[in-house]
């Protein structure tokens, strides 16, 4: 089965770089991902819902807050777009 993360990211503006954040009180975990955008813009889609947009926040703060006032918590680094392209 093909990915539809690929075609999210072309779909993206311009994004900069991209996070996945759990949800570690769940089993099994609840994972969202979060697409920083060249603008500042970020955007959190739900990989297990074909990538549906859940939620968009004009800065990264307040994104990282969203999730973090969800308990969520975030897997370690970043992949950037200059390591996908």
């Amino acid at each position: 089965m093909q990915s539809h993360a690929p075609a999210l990211v072309k779909q993206a503006r311009a994004w900069k770089f991209l996070e996945i954040w759990v949800d570690p009180v769940l089993f099994p975990p609840k994972i969202l991902m979060l697409v920083g955008e060249q603008d500042g813009t970020c955007r959190i889609f739900n990989p297990a819902s074909d990538y549906k947009l859940v939620v968009t926040h004009s800065n990264y703060e307040t994104a990282q807050e969203w999730l973090l006032e969800d308990e969520y918590e975030r897997v370690k680094g970043q992949i950037l777009d200059e390591e996908v392209f």
